[in-house]
């Protein structure tokens, strides 16, 4: 079952990160999603969030590299 998020998104394009790519979108709260778009389960990704200020590009690798350090090989989720 999937849940409604009545959030708005901004699509903010991808990024790679340690040779995995990741989709970014913002949310009218300030959140960003992050999709795990080359990782091994479809849909799969995480969500950070809000704050005031825009992130930066640093910011995001950060985040990204926080949760694949997190993420269990054999299963390809936290």
């Amino acid at each position: 079952m999937r849940l409604y998020d009545a959030r708005t998104y901004t699509d903010l394009g991808t990024l790679e990160v340690d040779g995995e790519t990741f989709a970014i979108r913002g949310s009218d709260d300030g959140a960003h999603h992050y999709d795990w778009v080359s990782g091994p389960n479809p849909g799969y990704g995480f969500t950070v969030g809000g704050g005031s200020s825009p992130r930066s590009r640093d910011r995001h690798v950060a985040e990204i590299r926080d949760f694949l350090a997190a993420v269990d090989p054999a299963t390809g989720y936290l």
